[in-house]
């Protein structure tokens, strides 16, 4: 499918990426790129060492040495800085996308560091994540049966739109198209809001006197309600910073709905209280994932 794939960002996504590529013998070499740090360094090392990836690549133009698809799978606030250093070593084959839970800010980053090549470039997002990071997490299955969500634009080129279609699909991906900005406001809601809440939660509890006998006897429901407190700060600041509107209103809308329901218990009307209740339980246990 592919000849050379350059990955920046080698954790669980970008691995995972990675990983579900070479199971179907979609590219003949994948590289992987990192920060110049040490732990980004030791991490790329682990990747070379599990066989995730074929080699590291010192520098983004040795990383875009005959390369003909570049994945950025970096958190979301770094794209710009990536695109606009990828953009003098892009060729016009090479195809470029990206794995951020955010569209619209991406999109815009893309017009702005890219220029004439913006039509190489395919917004994407595939919905997979889980609450560990790093590429120890990463899995070759981990796409199976997922959406993916694309985001083109009128100007994006459609062979490269359709390469990168049928590449997710070929990972196992269920892989359709949305509007950037309708992406935007649908995530908020449905991710990027319950992560924010999960981290919260925990929070609020963690600043209470009695915090470690709290956690001490947590059962299943608070195990699950915040299983995704224990994903990567760094990536979630990012995404809640980069959805900033869309993620407020959604917030703003969260907050009524407690407001209401704290305003009905304070009350003792537990025929609202149930009804309120009933209603989300009737709503859930409608939704099929």
């Amino acid at each position: 499918m592919f000849e050379r794939v350059a990955v920046f960002g080698v954790g669980l996504i970008g691995g995972s990426f990675a990983l579900a590529l070479d199971r179907i013998n979609g590219a003949r070499r994948i590289v992987g790129v990192g920060r110049n740090s040490p732990s980004s360094r030791a991490n790329l090392e682990r990747a070379l060492q599990l066989g995730v990836i074929d080699e590291i690549a010192r520098d983004e133009e040795e990383a875009l040495r005959g390369t003909d698809l570049v994945m950025l799978a970096a958190p979301v606030q770094q794209t710009e800085a990536l695109l606009a250093a990828i953009q003098p070593h892009l060729t016009l084959h090479a195809i470029v996308t990206d794995a951020g839970s955010t569209k619209q800010n991406v999109v815009e980053a893309a017009q702005r560091a890219l220029g004439g090549k913006f039509p190489q470039f395919v917004p994407g997002h595939p919905i997979a994540g889980k609450e560990n990071s790093g590429v120890e997490a990463a899995e070759a299955t981990l796409y199976d049966g997922k959406r993916c969500i694309l985001t083109p634009l009128s100007d994006t080129a459609g062979h490269a739109f359709e390469r990168v279609r049928d590449m997710w699909t070929a990972c196992g991906a269920v892989v359709s198209s949305m509007d950037p900005a309708q992406h935007d406001r649908v995530f908020a809601s449905v991710s990027h809001l319950p992560h924010l809440l999960a981290f919260a939660l925990v929070a609020a509890i963690a600043r209470e006197d009695d915090a470690a006998v709290k956690f001490a006897h947590a059962g299943g429901g608070f195990r699950d309600f915040t299983r995704i407190a224990a994903s990567s700060p760094e990536m979630w600041r990012d995404i809640c910073l980069a959805n900033k509107p869309a993620l407020l209103r959604e917030l703003t809308a969260f907050e009524q709905e407690v407001a209401l329901l704290r305003r009905l218990i304070n009350d003792g009307d537990a025929d609202a209280v149930q009804r309120e209740f009933a209603r989300a339980r009737e709503i859930r246990g409608a939704l099929r994932f």
